[in-house]
């Protein structure tokens, strides 16, 4: 069974025992929001975006449409490695500040041989 969508694109129907015939669009799908607020992403679009269980969506409204963006938690592991940043620094152990790149890397090069030196020692 073929039948086209509103912008006259092909659409696949499917069909389960318990219900009616649905036709799928490939990008647009409409969807029912349940009691508590929930909506179900339809499969094709959730395989498309390739969402897993757990992922967050940021959700904005535009133009009276709500829209959802896929978001990943790398602001949580920016904000901790900021933190432990600024620990290091209150702690005093920084280096710098470098009259040139080529001063720091040469630095930081002598601090790891440094380093190196002495867990030579320790063993």
């Amino acid at each position: 069974m073929r039948t086209l969508n509103l912008d006259g694109q092909p659409s696949r129907v499917v069909k389960y025992k318990y219900m009616k015939a649905r036709a799928y669009a490939s990008a647009t799908s409409t969807v029912k929001l349940g009691v508590s607020r929930q909506v179900v992403i339809p499969k094709t679009i959730h395989d498309q975006l390739g969402l897993r269980p757990g992922d967050y969506l940021q959700v904005d409204v535009a133009d009276g449409r709500v829209v959802f963006t896929p978001k990943t938690l790398v602001d949580k592991r920016v904000d901790r490695r900021i933190a432990e940043s600024a620990e290091d620094f209150a702690a005093g152990r920084s280096y710098g500040p470098f009259e040139s790149a080529e001063a720091m890397v040469t630095s930081l090069r002598a601090h790891v041989r440094a380093r190196r030196g002495l867990r030579k020692v320790r063993r």
